[in-house]
């Protein structure tokens, strides 16, 4: 009963907040909002057209890069999960994945914006792809030791090579976990503003 008690008391914040939150809005949500630009501060009217496309095409530009690297450096980590390198990547994914976004922000100005001398989106998009490589590698990788090494090795049985047994047989099975990470990972990066001071 505490517990019950405890949780109700938690949710009432909660509900008070969704509750304003979804009296205020709904009375603004109309297609203007989605197709108008911003007014100036005071006017009203206006919409989020910019921030909309801005999001999509920073995140499209972030997963068409850290997508296949992930994903590669995901099947690397578990084919060859003894090796020394293995380790290595394993080791700097999971230290990139701890690095402030802000400093992935100061390095992506360092290397895609200073040397071309003005901010554009695909130094925005290559900072939000950093971000998302080791999400979507360590996702890939515990994905795939998941899938029962019996399928590998039925692939291999029937004489397919190891290259063709993991990207036909392994990757498949492990596709639905994987295209998770990659929501996940998306989901993580459209809320980040610190690297795009820096980048975009």
């Amino acid at each position: 009963g505490f517990c019950a008690g405890a949780v109700l008391l938690a949710l009432i914040p909660l509900a008070f907040v969704l509750f304003f939150v979804v009296s205020q809005g709904i009375r603004s949500l109309n297609l203007a909002f989605f197709t108008h630009m911003p007014t100036p501060v005071g006017e009203a009217g206006g919409g989020m057209a910019n921030a909309i496309v801005g999001t999509l095409i920073l995140s499209g530009l972030a997963a068409g890069m850290a997508v296949p690297i992930g994903v590669v450096s995901g099947i690397y980590m578990s084919e060859y999960a003894g090796t020394r390198f293995a380790a290595a990547v394993r080791f700097a994914a999971d230290t990139l994945n701890g690095v402030p976004s802000i400093v992935i922000g100061l390095f992506a100005y360092v290397v895609a914006v200073l040397p071309f001398k003005h901010f554009s989106a695909l130094a925005g998009g290559f900072a939000l792809g950093l971000m998302m490589i080791p999400i979507i590698a360590r996702t890939t990788e515990e994905l795939l030791l998941l899938v029962p090494g019996t399928m590998r090795e039925g692939a291999l049985a029937l004489g397919a090579t190891r290259a063709r047994a993991v990207f036909s047989v392994v990757l498949p099975a492990a596709l639905p976990g994987i295209v998770t990470g990659v929501v996940l990972a998306l989901a993580r990066i459209a809320g980040e503003t610190a690297p795009l001071i820096f980048t975009a």
